[in-house]
């Protein structure tokens, strides 16, 4: 990769302040926690991959209006991988939640973010340093 790739994160949190993580299968950090979310296509609207995203990894759906930008994360995993990566938080999400890419996530699951696990990928440990999880 010769230049920094989007990526685009949805903070899911339920009304018992729990947030939504899936353990990844992926190459890139593999075995590690993180939101749902993905890479931004060529020409996509931000709020539209967040949407996209959502859906394609848990069955969840939203509407554009129920996204809020909460902040952006400079995530360098090494001399080849670079993201910078947009995060969204959303209230309200309609469906059944289940793994719909077992390929890249093994399991969704909701955790307090009093214990959240220890091995969290990089753009998410990012963005909790920055504190705007639930602090917004």
């Amino acid at each position: 990769m010769n230049n920094p790739r989007v990526g685009i994160a949805t903070i899911i949190i339920n009304n018992e302040n729990k947030i939504l993580l899936g353990l990844r299968k992926s190459e890139l950090d593999t075995n590690t926690w993180a939101p749902p979310g993905g890479k931004l296509d060529l020409g996509e609207d931000l709020k539209d991959c967040a949407i996209r995203e959502l859906k394609e990894e848990t069955n969840l759906t939203t509407t554009a209006d129920n996204l809020k930008l909460i902040g952006v994360t400079n995530d360098i995993f090494d001399s080849e991988t670079h993201y910078i990566t947009i995060y969204y938080k959303v209230d309200i999400c309609v469906g059944k939640l289940k793994v719909m890419e077992p390929d890249k996530c093994e399991k969704w699951e909701w955790f307090d973010n009093n214990s959240l696990p220890n091995n969290l990928f990089l753009p998410f440990q990012n963005i909790i340093k920055e504190n705007k999880l639930f602090n917004e």
